[in-house]
């Protein structure tokens, strides 16, 4: 596929972070229908990464894409870690994924690895977008600054040759903070075209993505993606924000979100969704799931009503910030 723009006909596209078992042990059947549905459904942009599982997660899409033209859909995955044949006891939020250790590495000669691997997992010759995956202070802690410079000398410098290459047509950063993409966006050797910030700029959490994130990528014109929409599943219900167990004040401020929709007859997801996407800087959003007929929602929420009185009561009780584009649907 040519472009983001003509992958993204409703702009949805599908995570593929929970198909690598995350939480829990996804059937083959159950995870192959999930991206099938997804298909069905019009969906052509796919987001994937070796973490997810180990590299369960690019196995299973490549499975399911290798029925179809590669001209007619568009693919990202990530770079930042690699796999290895080695096997090591799993714990975290993929501790049912596959048991191969996997390696954290920024250099350019694991950055050309990862790809590699991800190639032949995914079944394809080629790659739409590469994101460098989790070089971030969530995963990094202090260390963050000095894997980020790894980075800079190792990702970013293959990515932007790939690019001028042609080999892939975008890169950027995929993180669940806000501080790397800033920093990586005020860079003068290397300009990213895209980045991927997961449960940053969501209904439950955007305040400090409009503070800089989102007003410098209008600036600099790279795209967002909008990864984790409903903040790992605890806008719908779940018991996990931001890929842990939620807290009582999450799990509270999700209960009044709850019963003002009910009280305007809204969907949550559709808010979610639609909020999450009114931004101009974003270009797509891409929920998870591991459920077939949640992608078929997915869809159908992006197309839904919602009164601007719902909007403007959260907006009134300090639910969404005053500065935040509103959806206009």
């Amino acid at each position: 596929m040519k472009s983001l723009e003509e992958a993204l006909k409703h702009k949805v596209g599908l995570g593929t972070a929970p198909l690598g078992n995350m939480f829990r042990d996804v059937p083959e059947e159950e995870a192959q229908k999930t991206i099938q549905t997804a298909w069905d459904q019009g969906i052509r942009y796919f987001d994937t990464a070796p973490f997810y599982g180990a590299g369960l997660a690019e196995m299973r899409l490549g499975e399911a894409l290798s029925a179809y033209n590669r001209d007619d859909y568009f693919i990202g995955t990530k770079v930042g870690r690699y796999i290895t044949d080695e096997k090591e006891d799993k714990e975290g939020i993929f501790e049912y994924g596959r048991q191969n250790k996997v390696i954290t590495d920024y250099t350019e000669e694991a950055t050309m690895k990862s790809i590699e691997q991800s190639l032949e997992r995914l079944k394809t010759d080629s790659l739409d977008m590469v994101f460098v995956h989790d070089v971030s202070p969530d995963f990094h802690g202090d260390e963050w600054v000095t894997k980020f410079d790894e980075a800079r000398n190792g990702a970013f410098r293959v990515l932007s040759r790939l690019r001028e290459e042609g080999v892939i047509k975008s890169w950027g950063l995929g993180v669940n903070t806000t501080e790397p993409i800033e920093l990586v966006m005020d860079l003068e050797e290397a300009q990213p075209d895209v980045c991927l910030s997961a449960t940053q700029y969501t209904l439950l959490q955007h305040e400090h993505a409009l503070e800089r994130m989102l007003p410098k990528a209008e600036e600099k014109g790279v795209d967002i993606i909008v990864g984790g929409p409903f903040n790992s599943g605890v806008l719908l219900g779940g018991d996990h924000f931001n890929y842990a167990k939620a807290g009582a004040d999450i799990l509270n401020k999700v209960k009044q979100l709850k019963e003002i929709a009910e009280y305007h007859n809204v969907s949550l997801k559709a808010a979610a969704l639609q909020f999450s996407t009114a931004h101009p800087a974003v270009k797509a959003v891409i929920p998870g799931s591991t459920r077939p007929e949640h992608n078929a929602e997915d869809v159908e929420m992006m197309n839904k009503d919602i009164p601007q009185s719902f909007w403007s009561e959260l907006v009134d009780k300090g639910f969404i910030s005053q500065r935040a584009p509103l959806p206009t649907r």
